[in-house]
C-alpha cells in the first residue's frame, strides 16, 4: 500500500477544523486534529447564525490549518492530497473551507478532494475501530437523523430519515423553550438527571410503522403544549419535562433502530453485524445505554467512535478522502459547494426533510 497523508478541512456549520491523517501498511493514525468551536459566538441567539459562522471561519481557518500542520510536524510538500467538506451545510461556511482547501492544494501542487460531510461521519468507525463493510449507521446530529446501510466507500443506502426536525434540533428547541442554555442537548440531558421520566406522557412518533423514518416535530409540539399548561415552571417541572422528553426520544429510537437491526440481519449476510452511531447526539448517555442494550439483545456489536470524532471534526474528512483515494474513486476537483447533498442520491427526498439550513 502506498502511504497516504491527507490534510482535511471542515467548515460545514459552526466548527472550524483542520486535521492531518496518515494511512499506510502500519495502519491509520490521526497526526493532528484541531477544532475551534463557535458555541460562545452563537449562544446568545440560541442557535447557529449563518453569517456569524462564515465570518468566524474566515477569521480562524488559516490559524487552525497552521496549527494542524504544526501538530502533525509535516510540511505541505509531504501531503498526498488536501480535502475539504463541500456539502451539505451552510453555504457561506462551506465556501470558506472549500476555497481554502483548493488554494492550499494548488499552491502545493496536490490533488483536491471534495468530501460529503455525511460520508465523513459514515466512515469514521473504520478509522477508529477498523470495522469491515457492510454495517449499519445511525447518524443523529443537529441537522440529520438517518439510518444508513454502509456497504462500501461511495456505496450507501438510506433506510430512514427525519421527515421534519433532526433530533439535535429537537433537543435545542426543547432547551430554548424551557430557558436552558445552548447547546440544548447537554443542557436537557443534565436537567433530566433530576427529573421523573414518567411524569408527563409524550408521543412516540411513527411507533409501529414499518417505514424506518423519524419525526420529532409532534413530540416537540406536545412538550410545548404541556409546558404551557403548567403556566409558571419551577425547577422540578423543567427537570421532569426534560426527563420525559429524553425518555420519549430514547424509546422512539429504540423502536425505530430495532426495526432497522432486524432488517439488516435479513438482507445482509454478515456473521458479526455492527451498528455504528455518529453525530453530536451520540454523546447522550441515555441513548448510548439504550443502543448498547438493544445491540446486545439483537446480536449486534455496538460501535461509538470517541466523542470528539462523533461531533464535527476534520479528521473524519481527511479519512474519507484517504478511503476514496485508496479505493481509486475519481472525484471532481472543482465542485460547487452544495448546501444539500444527500449521501444516498438514489433515494427520493422525503417531504419536509432537511428543513434546517445548517446541515440539510
Amino acid at each position: 500500500m502506498t502511504s497516504i497523508t491527507i490534510l482535511g478541512i471542515e467548515t460545514s456549520c459552526d466548527e472550524t477544523a483542520a486535521a492531518v491523517v496518515k494511512h499506510d501498511d502500519d495502519g491509520s493514525q490521526i497526526l493532528s486534529n484541531v477544532v475551534f468551536s463557535q458555541i460562545d459566538e452563537h449562544a446568545a441567539f440560541g442557535g447557529v447564525v449563518p453569517e456569524l459562522a462564515a465570518r468566524a471561519h474566515i477569521t480562524k481557518l488559516d490559524k487552525i490549518v497552521e496549527a494542524a500542520m504544526a501538530d502533525a510536524d509535516i510540511g505541505f510538500s509531504e501531503l498526498t492530497a488536501v480535502a475539504a467538506t463541500t456539502g451539505p451545510g451552510l453555504i457561506g461556511s462551506l465556501i470558506v473551507g472549500a476555497m481554502t482547501g483548493r488554494a492550499i492544494a494548488r499552491a502545493s501542487d496536490k490533488p483536491f478532494v471534495p468530501i460529503n460531510h455525511l460520508e465523513g461521519h459514515a466512515l469514521t468507525a473504520r478509522l477508529t475501530n477498523n470495522i469491515a463493510f457492510p454495517y449499519l449507521l445511525l447518524l443523529v446530529s443537529g441537522g440529520h437523523t438517518q439510518i444508513i446501510c454502509v456497504r462500501g466507500v461511495g456505496d450507501y443506502e438510506r433506510w430512514g430519515s427525519t421527515i421534519d426536525d433532526a433530533l439535535g434540533e429537537a433537543f435545542d428547541k426543547t432547551a430554548k423553550l424551557l430557558g436552558l442554555p445552548y447547546p440544548g442537548g447537554p443542557s436537557v440531558e443534565e436537567a433530566a438527571q433530576d427529573g421523573k421520566e414518567n411524569r408527563f406522557h409524550l408521543p412516540r412518533p411513527l411507533n409501529g410503522e414499518e417505514r424506518l423514518d423519524f419525526s420529532f416535530s409532534g413530540l416537540k409540539s406536545a412538550l410545548r403544549k404541556t409546558a404551557t399548561e403548567l403556566d409558571v415552571l419551577n425547577d422540578q417541572d423543567i427537570a421532569d419535562l426534560c426527563a420525559s422528553f429524553q425518555h420519549a426520544v430514547t424509546e422512539t429510537l429504540r423502536e425505530r433502530v430495532g426495526r432497522a437491526l432486524q432488517r439488516f440481519s435479513k438482507v445482509e449476510n454478515v456473521e458479526e453485524p455492527v451498528l455504528v452511531v455518529a453525530g453530536g447526539v451520540a454523546a447522550n448517555q441515555a441513548i448510548r445505554k439504550m443502543l448498547t442494550e438493544l445491540c446486545k439483545l439483537e446480536g449486534f456489536t455496538f460501535v461509538a467512535p470517541p466523542l470528539h470524532l462523533c461531533t464535527d471534526n476534520a479528521a473524519m474528512i481527511a479519512w474519507a478522502a484517504a478511503e476514496r483515494l485508496q479505493a481509486g474513486i475519481a472525484t471532481d476537483e472543482d465542485p460547487e459547494p452544495r448546501p444539500r447533498w444527500p449521501l444516498d442520491e438514489q433515494s427520493a427526498p422525503l417531504v419536509g426533510s432537511g428543513k434546517r439550513g445548517a446541515k440539510a
